[in-house]
């Protein structure tokens, strides 16, 4: 049996989780919206044609923050189409996913939709085709009382308390050719900090994201991100990251290993901010938000298929295997090790559009991404301690891959210790110890064990349990040192409490 050893200390800290780091994200593409958190003629539909079952689901995931409209959708958006009596609104066509938009759930219902999903909105403004007056408008619309046009039309429309939204991306992916309106690096950094400082000239609480690079891929990269903060740095808070994995080669030992990639991703990026706040003399840490993150892959030939300008037609609907839900859960243990910087992170996305909750006509599900979401998002808020364990490696494209993908968040406030681990060995169990004598009078509260003998094992409508954590797993602390038997192909909660 392989073995590993994990080393920790409290006094050893990366920094406080920010809550956002567990967000997601909603856009107007495929069933996302319609059919997916809202559907007025569904028997699971609430006064407001809000799905119950999901919102429930949403609940249960603690998510603190979701990004919308988009995403692609957002570089065509005009949002005044999304307000006002639902028979004056137009449908449109949206060049983003070649579908007609009814715009019958638009800015107003989905503020009402986070109020029930007790979650907070985050904004995106249209930058492609679009610009400064329209971001300015929609924040007035969206965060001022009363007394001016757009502020006054809000209350016409039957919101009367402004919705004070206080997180806003500054367009979405302007490096693609795919997004209307693209820009060269100077012309989106230009537009960027020229939006940003009207809108916090209008609102001075808000927090804004610039678009990094569409993807670590793009031949844009790096440069990109350089040449857009050394314009907005000054107007910014934020710059985004996207990034998906795919298996199209059914090779799991290096589909698991994108770990190892996301993490070069992140501190690429922050070496690129930290340069451009050495150029500047800048005061202060451009921060990170992931803000689209997931595997994406399994509906690619589908979609092909998709008859063009229809509405919300079955788009981009993966269906989730044991394989990728153990990735998704080593891309949030890299995000936390990363928490001192990565501050924002959105899961792409939330119902039926690449998502961890799926519906139909009769129901809503789990799908295998769900469970360690969850788990992670409730159980990994607090402190996140410096990390490091000694565990064989393997050969991956991506260099030296540990066996293992590991951290540890202290909750001080609960008096707790929680240890997240993957073992991405497909043959063997790896015995994991560690020295947790600093922590006296804590006790192994829970072992809780994601793992199926078959890495291509779904959870679907007829079979939603196929693919389920379970609480049986053997961790014990003895003297304060911890041991634990992680299973092949894993991914393990262990928490301590104190008492």
């Amino acid at each position: 049996m392989k073995k590993a050893a994990l080393h920790v200390s409290k006094y050893f800290k990366v920094g406080e989780v920010d809550d956002r780091l567990y967000g997601s994200f909603i856009e107007h593409l495929g069933r996302a919206v319609y059919e997916g958190i809202y559907q007025p003629e569904s028997p699971f539909a609430d006064e407001q044609g809000m799905r119950k079952d999901v919102l429930k689901l949403v609940q249960q995931l603690n998510v603190p923050i979701v990004r919308y409209p988009g995403g692609n959708f957002v570089s065509g958006y005009r949002w005044e189409d999304s307000v006002g009596p639902k028979a004056n609104r137009p449908k449109k066509i949206d060049l983003a996913w070649s579908v007609v938009e009814t715009n019958q759930f638009g800015l107003n219902e989905f503020m009402d939709w986070s109020k029930k999903a007790e979650t907070e909105c985050m904004m995106a403004v249209n930058l492609g085709t679009r610009g400064i007056e329209d971001a300015k408008n929609i924040l007035e619309y969206c965060n001022i009382k009363g007394g001016s046009y757009y502020s006054d039309l809000r209350r016409e429309h039957g919101w009367e308390a402004p919705h004070d939204i206080k997180l806003w991306c500054l367009g979405n992916e302007m490096d693609g050719p795919w997004q209307e309106g693209h820009k060269t690096a100077y012309e989106y950094g230009r537009i960027a900090a020229e939006a940003g400082r009207a809108m916090k000239m209008l609102d001075p609480t808000i927090e804004t994201v610039a678009c990094g690079s569409s993807s670590l891929t793009m031949p844009t990269f790096g440069t990109w991100e350089d040449t857009v903060l050394m314009e907005c740095y000054d107007q910014v808070d934020y710059l985004s990251l996207h990034q998906y994995y795919n298996n199209h080669a059914d090779n799991s030992e290096e589909f698991l290993a994108n770990t190892v990639a996301m993490d070069q991703f992140i501190t690429q990026v922050i070496s690129i901010c930290d340069s451009v706040k050495a150029k500047k003399r800048g005061k202060k840490d451009i921060q990170l938000s992931f803000d689209e993150w997931n595997v994406w892959y399994h509906s690619n030939e589908q979609d092909k298929q998709i008859e063009r300008w229809t509405q919300h037609p079955h788009q981009l609907e993966d269906v989730y295997n044991f394989e990728d839900a153990l990735l998704v859960a080593g891309m949030m243990i890299t995000m936390l090790r990363h928490a001192d910087r990565v501050k924002v992170a959105c899961l792409a996305q939330l119902v039926n559009v690449i998502a961890p909750i799926m519906t139909s006509d009769t129901g809503a599900w789990k799908q295998t991404i769900y469970y360690p979401f969850e788990l992670i998002s409730n159980l990994g808020r607090g402190t996140v301690l410096h990390t490091e364990i000694d565990v064989p490696f393997y050969e991956s494209q991506h260099g030296d891959t540990p066996y293992i993908d590991s951290v540890v968040v202290m909750n001080e406030e609960k008096e707790t210790v929680t240890v997240f681990a993957m073992n991405k060995c497909l043959t063997e169990e790896i015995d994991l110890s560690a020295d947790l004598r600093q922590f006296e009078g804590y006790r192994v509260d829970q072992h809780i064990v994601l793992t199926h003998t078959d890495l291509k094992a779904e959870n679907t409508e007829d079979q939603p349990n196929n693919v389920v954590p379970r609480n049986n797993g053997n961790a014990k602390l003895d003297s304060g040192r911890l041991n634990a038997v992680l299973p092949n192909q894993s991914f393990n909660v262990i928490t301590l409490k104190k008492g």
